[in-house]
């Protein structure tokens, strides 16, 4: 019985809607009214629209609950896709893959008298190595040597800095650590230990090296080319010298 009360219902307001919305009929009553009889009854006067009388505003409003009841609200949880963040490439080493290649680009006294510089470095370690003695004397002068040239790479930094076209600036950045590897090296000559002193210089070597490629703005690419590979040099010949001094016995040439 309610199923069927419930189909009647849409189809009793679609009536009402459509007559209230068709003006013909509007018209087509109000002429017959006023062309009939006087004795017209009553209850012809007090005709109402339909969309007036309270049974077609229940039936509309009872028509909008069902409306109501009948809709599916979707409540599941929107899955937001999480975007993938895209790897960022990976770094290169500036020095090696690049600056390298720019080695041979430079001047060429300034790479006759780089790698002539080597000769008191990896000369003193050989020739120890060759006779199987260590000798005090060849020792002192490669330390003594090292010495001079970690303060020439403060005092390059130095120089560096001071004219204006120069990307480095003379700030406290780049003359303080200027200072530093002369610092090093006059320890170096201070004490009496060849260990401690041929330590003392391959730390300034590495400080300066460190200072020259990374931390202050940097020289042309040939030169960071020919730093590094002077560098290793002398580092290791001063840990040959040392590892000498440990295996060899001792022995003065002089």
């Amino acid at each position: 019985m309610l199923s069927a009360v419930f189909k009647r219902i849409p189809v009793a307001t679609q009536k009402g809607f459509h007559w209230t919305l068709c003006p013909q009929r509007w018209t087509s009553v109000l002429r017959g009214a006023s062309s009939g009889s006087a004795s017209s009854s009553s209850s012809d006067r007090d005709f109402k629209p339909p969309c007036l009388t309270g049974s077609f505003q229940r039936a509309q409003a009872h028509n909008a609950c069902l409306l109501v009841r009948n809709q599916h609200f979707h409540s599941s949880a929107v899955r937001l896709k999480k975007r993938v963040k895209p790897e960022p490439p990976p770094k290169e080493l500036d020095l090696v893959r690049y600056d390298m290649k720019h080695l041979w680009e430079g001047p060429k006294p300034a790479l006759c008298l780089g790698f002539a510089g080597l000769i008191p470095f990896v000369s003193p370690t050989l020739l120890m190595a060759v006779m199987e003695i260590y000798s005090p004397q060849l020792a002192y002068a490669q330390v003594a040597y090292g010495a001079a040239i970690v303060s020439f790479l403060g005092g390059a930094r130095w120089g560096f800095a001071l004219p204006e076209s120069s990307p480095a600036k003379p700030d406290w950045l780049n003359l303080a650590n200027s200072v530093v590897p002369p610092l090093l090296a006059c320890s170096a000559m201070l004490m009496g230990n060849i260990v401690s002193a041929g330590t003392m210089v391959i730390m300034g070597l590495g400080i300066s090296l460190h200072y020259d490629q990374s931390l202050l703005p940097t020289y042309p690419s040939w030169f960071k080319a020919l730093r590094t590979v002077l560098s290793v040099v002398a580092f290791f010949s001063l840990l040959g010298t040392l590892a000498i001094n440990s295996c060899y016995p001792e022995k003065n040439l002089f």
